[in-house]
């Protein structure tokens, strides 16, 4: 018995000190510099009580300013949900948006930004969609590759997909990471990190719908449940043009208009804070922002900047086809090749992501007519 407690000991020992190795390989580098009034964070795809969430709308917020969010963004269920919309405004210092997720005969699309209807959506999904539109709104393709399924069409104006679904990466993930779970208490980042799957086939799917349309990708938690762990997993970094007014309309519509029209990045949040990453084009003396198309007539100077310390490479993508890739912290780059172009950012000599899947994710900038 005496040498069984003496062998469950060394095991334990050797476990916990692989543990405490695997932490101090996940360093988490605090921010590179002063927050910018222009870029705020947030996450986009909650589920509260309103519909199948385990915590109410208010305990989601108090969550949120904990974590030092700027934004979130609700997104129950309903046709639409009215009460999740009717939550909206300024709580607890973040600024809460709501939409509806929709079930329409494709699969779930994520309704935004709209005025509230006579009656429920169609179930019909590119006529819910164009409904959505006609009150001022739009939509994105949710999980198209788990839960609910997509089944595609042809395009009906969609304005994004999302890209990666947290929700479905973390409850795949449980049993494989249990060995991590007393990374819960020394360094949560880590734990989510050991979940995140592979999204290459999202983003295929993406590049392949935007070489004939325009659609922005999203990465989305879509919390039901632990939702103040998964705030610190995938954020949307969100470049408005004005600081974030202290008036809600005035905060909503910024929000809402920098989503609609792309301007904004994603990033794997657990693996590293990413405050600072610009990209955006220059032609002929006009700013064209992530989101935003330039004259394929003439060329684009395309140009990336980033204020990290710590290794990193810079990949510029065309068509879904790798450009260049360089590990400086900055680069510039004229182009004439019509097309669609992004930047994914991905991290070096860091075991937690490496080079296996991209940290950001920008949306990208078109090169062609509308």
């Amino acid at each position: 018995m005496k040498k069984v407690k003496i062998v469950l000991l060394a095991l334990l020992l050797v476990y916990f000190g692989w543990l405490l190795i695997a932490v101090a390989r996940h360093p988490y580098p605090g921010p590179a510099a002063d927050k910018d009034p222009l870029e705020v964070q947030g996450v986009y795809h909650l589920h509260s009580m309103f519909s199948d969430g385990w915590a109410s709308a208010d305990s989601i917020a108090r969550a949120a300013r904990r974590t030092g969010l700027d934004f979130f963004v609700l997104a129950d269920h309903g046709n639409p949900n009215l009460a999740s919309i009717a939550f909206e405004g300024w709580k607890d210092g973040v600024l809460a948006l709501s939409g509806s997720e929709l079930s329409v005969h494709r699969g779930h699309l994520v309704a935004l930004g709209f005025e509230k209807p006579p009656g429920p959506f169609s179930r019909n999904t590119e006529t819910a969609a164009q409904e959505v539109r006609s009150l001022g709104g739009f939509t994105v393709i949710a999980h198209p590759y788990s839960k609910t399924r997509w089944s595609w069409g042809d395009p009906a104006g969609y304005s994004g997909l999302e890209i990666i679904n947290g929700d479905t990466m973390v409850r795949s993930h449980i049993l494989p990471t249990l060995p991590y779970l007393p990374a819960l208490f020394l360094r949560p980042r880590l734990l989510l990190v050991k979940m995140l799957d592979d999204y290459s086939a999202s983003l295929n799917k993406w590049d392949s719908l935007n070489q004939s349309g325009k659609i922005f990708g999203y990465f989305s938690a879509d919390a039901h449940v632990f939702h103040k762990l998964l705030f610190s997993f995938v954020r949307l970094h969100v470049l408005l043009d004005a600081p974030m007014d202290r008036g809600f309309p005035e905060a909503k519509r910024q929000v809402l208009e920098a989503l609609r029209a792309g301007r904004f990045f994603n990033v794997v949040e657990a693996a590293a804070p990413a405050g600072g990453f610009r990209f955006w084009g220059e032609q002929e003396g006009r700013i064209i922002p992530m989101g935003g198309s330039a004259d394929p007539d003439r060329p684009l100077t395309l140009q990336v900047r980033t204020p990290w310390s710590f290794g990193h490479s810079l990949v510029l993508i065309r068509d879904g086809e790798t450009l260049l890739t360089t590990e400086t912290r900055s680069f510039r780059q004229v182009v004439r090749a019509p097309g669609f172009y992004r930047v994914e950012v991905r991290l070096t000599g860091r075991p937690s992501l490496g080079g296996r899947m991209p940290w950001i994710v920008s949306n990208p900038i078109f090169l062609r007519k509308d």
